[in-house]
């Protein structure tokens, strides 16, 4: 009679976290779309402005008929079809913003990151690999995940004996920089995006300031020797609103860039830090 081969226990999976948005393009489309119906449908409203002769939008406004603002978001509305592109890129940055915060708290761990790697240190002077890995699968996040790698590649090195020394330290250098390379993409994901929006932003709300400017220039031009006033006025909005918008979104966008960019630095620095004392400690004791 065959036996049967007891089933062994599995392992509680750990949660991971929030990792990030890794289709960045459906977060720019999506916003691009919200951006519009917020330009079109909110500031192009027959509410924010007057004498629309009974239409509901702008947008339905016959040719002849000139919309009068009657607040901030009619004014705004005048800035052309520039700013809801602006505003698609100002969306885009907010969002990806947020999604920044979920992820690199997710990579910081479930406590201070300053606090894990002092504990690790301490565990490491003590020669207690076990205190030292128990730290890590309390603390999770990216620093926890490259010691937690470290330390496993430890024993494996450790109870190795074809290895030499030197052989070993590499071989635990190589494991921590491979460990630090797996966790770098999520700690970055989408922070090129919102580096890129600082300088579009910017140059957006440029072009549509030429575009206003060259409206005026026009209305000036025309006519018997006189300004049109209803194109120069709207040519200035354009102008002017497209100037805001723009300086706006880049503002945001170089926030939240420095911000983020400044955490993984301070997370990359904890990595480094405790990297160099499991290799200088296992040198130091083998």
């Amino acid at each position: 009679m065959g036996t049967t081969k007891a089933a062994a226990p599995k392992a509680a999976k750990k949660s991971s976290g929030f990792k990030g948005i890794k289709q960045g393009i459906w977060v720019i489309i999506i916003c691009a779309i919200a951006a519009h119906c917020v330009f079109y449908f909110g500031a192009g409203h027959a509410s924010n402005f007057a004498d629309l002769g009974g239409a509901t939008f702008v947008i339905q406004t016959p040719g002849d008929v000139h919309p009068h603002p009657v607040n901030l978001l009619g004014t705004v509305y005048l800035g052309g079809f520039i700013v809801p592109i602006i505003w698609s890129l100002c969306f885009t940055v907010l969002t990806f913003c947020i999604e920044r915060f979920f992820a690199i708290r997710t990579a910081n761990g479930k406590g201070s990151v300053a606090k894990f790697v002092a504990d690790i240190k301490v565990a490491l002077a003590a020669h207690d690999l076990e205190k030292a890995q128990a730290i890590c699968d309390k603390q999770q996040g990216s620093v926890a995940n490259v010691v937690s790698a470290t330390l496993k590649r430890w024993k494996l090195v450790e109870a190795d004996a074809t290895l030499s020394k030197e052989q070993q330290v590499l071989a635990l250098q190589k494991e921590l920089e491979e460990a630090t390379a797996l966790e770098m993409p999520m700690m970055q994901e989408n922070l090129p995006i919102i580096g890129s929006i600082v300088t579009l932003g910017t140059l957006t709300g440029l072009l549509g300031t030429v575009m206003g400017m060259i409206k005026s220039f026009q209305a000036m031009s025309s006519g018997d020797g006189g300004a049109d006033s209803t194109q120069l006025a709207t040519g200035i909005s354009e102008a002017l609103v497209n100037t805001a918008s723009g300086i706006a979104t880049s503002l945001f966008a170089v926030i939240g860039y420095n911000y983020y960019t400044n955490k993984i630095d301070r997370l990359t620095f904890c990595i480094d830090e405790v990297g160099f004392c499991i290799v200088q400690t296992y040198n130091a004791t083998h």
